[in-house]
């Protein structure tokens, strides 16, 4: 799975008073993500809270436990919501007390990308009902960054040397000026539904693509 992250990809080429060529670069590189955190939980309902809450810090609990014994780290784990909502059902435009749904959701980091489908399993089979997303990102995303935004003013180089040559001018390989115009990319996610239990989750991470891009202004 490749997801895009698409940057600006104008370019400027004029000259004014001041003898300048204007023109923009980017780059694009690829690398495969080297961790995920995974968000799931644990939904329990019933009429009486104390009874939801109950079984929802049991089922919580057993989940933590197994994605501990699956090498997850305590501190890899963390609770990111938990709410206690009444639940009511809507007859005949009347508002009827349904139960209460006590919700506890957690995020379970991971550097083992190769392990997802099987700590996803582990946890479904402990009790978790509800997985929201899978965030694939990079430990170190600054150096592919930086690789490509070298890359982009290279490109930004080329374009004015080419232009340079067709109109028969000198160009001074210095730039006068050089504003960046992109971020680090953006995590990779995927967002699912309630999780029903299988017998085999597989999870395919693809790649991530850093676009770096760049506006140069060089004299002539």
């Amino acid at each position: 799975m490749n997801q895009e992250y698409n940057a600006p990809n104008r370019d400027y080429y004029y000259r004014n008073d001041e003898h300048t060529l204007k023109v923009s670069g980017s780059e694009t590189l690829q690398a495969a993500p080297d961790q995920a955190t995974i968000t799931l939980g644990v939904i329990t309902e019933d009429v009486d809270p104390q009874k939801a809450q109950q079984a929802n810090s049991q089922a919580i609990a057993n989940v933590i436990a197994a994605l501990k014994s699956a090498g997850i780290p305590e501190d890899r784990l963390k609770t990111s919501d938990y709410r206690i909502d009444p639940q009511y059902d809507y007859i005949d435009g009347k508002e009827l007390f349904k139960n209460y749904k006590v919700q506890h959701i957690i995020q379970a980091q991971t550097t083992d990308i190769e392990k997802i489908g099987s700590i996803i399993d582990t946890a479904v089979r402990s009790g978790a009902n509800s997985i929201t997303s899978i965030r694939f990102s990079l430990s170190n995303p600054d150096a592919y960054y930086n690789q490509a935004l070298s890359l982009a003013l290279k490109n930004a180089y080329e374009k004015a040397l080419s232009m340079a040559r067709t109109l028969g001018i000198s160009l001074n390989p210095v730039p006068n000026k050089v504003e960046e115009l992109s971020e680090t990319a953006t995590p990779m996610l995927y967002q699912t539904s309630t999780f029903s239990k299988m017998a085999s989750t597989p999870i395919q991470p693809g790649e991530l693509n850093i676009t770096a891009s760049v506006r140069v202004e060089y004299t002539y």
